[in-house]
């Protein structure tokens, strides 16, 4: 039944970016993620998905974001431009283990880059995948499994390692044009050139460059049917979503003016159950942008210079450009819990917002509370343009017996956000006084009035990273009987700088309402490794690393690992590590950094609500106390190869953190009060107003899971071939205390700590015959549990949901392919969940079936 080498032909179709090129005469070794020795086997000792360029163009996906982010390991966590109320608008990260964006380590061509200019979420530094080339892309290996103890901190749920071509032959050519079919109004457009000239065996040189851009129609919620009028009424935990305004004295029944503009006479009930009466309130669908518009370029240069037969140079340029277009939010609401940021106090002052007596819509004779939409100045709009530089050079060689490797790197990444229609505070304040604003009819106000008011800004960030890098390797270091022992070493250093600002208006207090994230630091990092891969007896590997880092901010940090591979039988293949490994504390979390966002917590100590939610501010301060977060990880797994043309791998991992980077939440300070009130401001009515919070390393973490690939392929001289394939993940366990000094509390099938599904699928089937290939895709992300379902939400459950996404390629002439491709076949919605103002945009987007031709031609 078993041919001989089957498990070796059947592991290098599975993995066959690192399958080894065989002759009569020679083994070449090649080098794989995870590893620093060239090893001539065509799987090692840890799991490595690989995605080829072949699979990314028949995938149908038009960016590196879309491609990584469909794979089943990444469970959960992660962020695409859909997340368009963060400080990281229009960018896109990768989650491997659903451990968030800070532990997946994201290298081009094995070699670092900066991350994001900014940070996600106050604290994530990330590789914004959006910045990267698309059209340079050879190859995409994803090590599923911690790496620190080879590639240092952030490497503790994987590395995602984006291989692009060192050498192209030829040029070629695409363009691509598609749209919604829904009658969204969202079109996207698409090109790529990849040239290359010289032939490195004959030449002694090669050069490959490429340059891509991509362009995408902005899609906000008034724009797709099934959202636009935001009655969510019909679904289980569903509301109406209107947002009240345009009052009195804090009672939304009390009206101030009418009607105007986009604000409607509302039913108070039908928004709030149990109220009475009339409200004036509108839809905020229109102001919700769903997924930006977004402008991209990305240019690609490697070139290759053999100095002698044993050493050869080498130099890489990377750019990327990203524009990203949205709506904020709606007009600026202004209240009694109005603010702006007093630099030299490092806090937030309450700006009176009381209609003094005489003003036109105070009719009393005392200042009057109000609250208003300041809709004739126009939707709050952003715009987000970063540039990706990396520059890259390096040389390399062997040398008696060594295969050796010096580099030096910099890159950097620079954000410019502009916003337009922000309120000036002090023009307010003017307005206020004088009465020469009318709140209660917007239509009498003169655009002199409006235009003093309006407030556009500039928001500048930067992240740089150079980088020195030495490495030699020897995969026949000395004999022993089962075969030779191989050797690696090398050493690195790195500085790391971000230096992520506010706007002037900010700073001097003129804007009104202002969200901060200051990040203000520096590190130095220097490593050495080592790693050496053992033959223990015949087709048993065993592979021990380890890694010493410094970092000039909170010290060392030691990374060992082992791992073997055992060939048990011509068709199976055993395989099992495990390491500790460590994060260390981002920039924002440890250097001069503050941070202002809004929030809301229920307070039991209300004296309005005290079991409703109430918007409060959030001020967030760094801690240069901190220690790493530190990790233990555990995997086991085999492939097994029945045929030839078939192989099954099922893996299982194990990771376990501890000293986890966070703040106390809002409930916990909450609950605390009395111990330490300082963390809370209250307002003179008794309501919370600002939180203080400060990063500390908190509980611990433990998740669990399994990840299966399946592979098979049927030849047939008369029906050409046909390739299957599938990923499926499970997570067993995913677990974190609910609260600092509480157990921990499984999350996996919940969103509990983000939504973590405990299954996710990619399968695909690849029918190539003659001049036409077909390939369908269905990804499959499976339900979960509500963990803060509202008391209105019987069903408290997500459910899973299936998308199709189906290309077929149609070989017009030798060198003219013509593509067509429908994303998301059968136009499925995403799942209701009611936690959310429809869907999670970490598990879905609302696109619907988009439809494209795409045209390549080669030559």
């Amino acid at each position: 039944m078993f041919k001989p080498l089957a498990i070796a032909l059947a592991i290098s179709a599975a993995f066959p970016a690192i399958a080894a090129e065989t002759t009569p005469n020679k083994v070449e070794r090649v080098t794989v993620t995870g590893s620093n020795i060239r090893v001539s086997q065509k799987a090692g000792a840890t799991a490595v998905q690989v995605i080829s360029a072949k699979e990314i163009a028949a995938s149908g996906k038009t960016s590196v974001s879309e491609v990584i982010r469909s794979i089943s390991a990444n469970s959960g966590n992660s962020y695409n431009e859909q997340f368009t109320g963060s400080f990281s608008a229009g960018t896109s990260g990768v989650s491997l283990r659903g451990l968030g964006q800070k532990n997946t380590l994201v290298l081009i061509n094995g070699k670092r880059i900066s991350s994001y200019a900014t940070a996600q979420n106050l604290q994530e530094t990330f590789v914004d995948l959006n910045s990267l080339p698309m059209a340079a892309v050879q190859r995409i290996e994803i090590l599923k499994d911690g790496a620190s103890s080879v590639y240092g901190s952030d490497a503790v749920a994987g590395v995602v390692n984006i291989i692009l071509y060192s050498e192209f032959k030829g040029t070629e050519l695409s363009a691509e044009l598609g749209s919604s079919t829904e009658g969204t109004g969202q079109t996207e457009k698409n090109f790529s050139i990849k040239t290359g000239f010289g032939d490195f065996n004959e030449d002694n040189f090669n050069v490959v460059f490429s340059l891509d851009g991509q362009k995408r129609d902005q899609l906000d919620q008034s724009d797709v049917s099934w959202m636009k009028e935001g009655d969510f009424r019909n679904q289980s935990g569903g509301s109406l979503n209107r947002v009240i305004t345009n009052y009195y004295d804090g009672d939304p029944t009390k009206l101030l003016g009418g009607p105007q503009g986009p604000i409607k006479l509302t039913d108070y009930g039908s928004i709030t159950d149990g109220k009475t009466g009339q409200v004036l309130a509108y839809n905020n669908a229109p102001y919700s942008t769903l997924i930006p518009g977004i402008e991209r370029y990305h240019a690609f240069a490697r070139a290759n210079l053999r100095i002698n037969d044993d050493t050869q140079a080498y130099a890489e340029y990377l750019y990327g450009f990203s524009r990203a277009n949205l709506t904020f939010a709606a007009p600026l609401t202004v209240s009694s819990t109005l603010r702006a940021w007093n630099n030299q106090k490092q806090a937030l002052d309450t700006i009176n917002n009381k209609l003094p007596v005489g003003h036109p819509n105070n009719p009393g004779t005392t200042p009057l509370d109000f609250t208003a939409t300041l809709f004739d100045l126009g939707k709050r709009l952003k715009t987000d343009e970063v540039t990706l530089h990396r520059v890259l050079s390096g040389i390399k060689g062997t040398a008696l017996g060594w295969d050796w490797d010096a580099s030096l790197g910099y890159s950097q990444s620079t954000l410019e956000e502009t916003v337009q229609n922000f309120v000036n505070r002090y023009e307010y304040e003017k307005v206020l006084k004088d009465g020469s604003y009318n709140f209660a009819d917007q239509s009498k106000n003169s655009e002199e009035v409006r235009n003093r008011l309006r407030l556009s800004t500039l928001r500048p960030a930067k992240s740089s990273l150079i980088t020195a890098d030495i490495s030699a390797s020897s995969a026949e270091l000395f004999e022993l009987p089962a075969g030779s022992v191989g050797f690696a070493t090398g050493a690195q250093f790195r500085q790391e700088k971000m230096d992520s600002r506010t706007s002037d208006a900010v700073l001097s207090g003129t804007e009104l309402r202002p969200a901060i994230n200051i990040i203000d630091g520096e590190r130095k990092v220097s490593a050495v490794f080592a790693e050496l891969n053992i033959p223990v007896i015949k087709d048993l590997n065993v592979n021990l690393a380890a890694r010493a880092d410094h970092y000039s901010d909170f010290g060392n940090a030691f990374s060992p690992k082992a791992s073997a591979r055992y060939q048990a039988a011509d068709w199976l293949l055993l395989r099992g590590s495990a390491s500790r490994g460590f994060r260390a504390p981002s920039l924002p979390e440890i250097t001069q950094s503050s941070a202002v966002s809004y929030g809301a917590v229920v307070d039991p100590r209300d004296p309005i609500a005290p079991t409703k939610s109430r918007g409060v501010t959030n001020i967030i301060a760094a801690n240069k106390d901190l220690q790493p977060e530190r990790s233990n990880n555990f995997n086991l797994g085999f492939v097994l190869s029945p045929t030839n043309d078939s192989s099954i791998g099922l893996d299982y991992y194990n990771i376990k953190q501890s000293g986890l980077i966070g703040t106390q939440s809002g409930a916990d300070i909450i609950a605390n009060e009395s111990r330490d009130p300082s963390k809370i401001v209250r307002d003179d009515k008794g309501r919370i107003s600002t939180l203080y919070r400060q990063y500390s390393n908190m509980g611990d973490r433990e998740t669990s899971g399994i990840d299966l690939d399946l592979r098979q392929r049927f030849n047939s001289k008369d029906y050409g071939s046909l390739k299957l394939g599938s990923q499926i993940s499970h997570v067993l366990r995913f677990a974190e205390p609910l609260s600092t000094g509480e157990p921990l509390t499984d999350g996996a099938g919940s969103n509990q700590f983000g939504s973590i599904p405990k299954w996710r699928a990619v399968s695909d089937a690849t029918w190539d015959i003659g001049a036409w290939s077909t390939t369908l895709t269905w990804s499959y992300v499976g339900g979960y549990d509500q963990a803060s379902a509202s008391a209105t939400d019987t069903t408290k459950y997500v459910d899973s949901f299936n998308t199709f996404d189906l290309t077929a390629s149609w070989k017009l002439a030798k060198d003219t392919t013509l593509t067509a491709k429908v994303i998301n076949l059968s136009n499925t919605r995403p799942p209701w969940d009611s936690s959310t103002d429809f869907f999670d945009h970490t598990q879905a987007d609302p696109r619907g079936r988009f439809a494209s031709a795409k045209l390549t031609y080669k030559f």
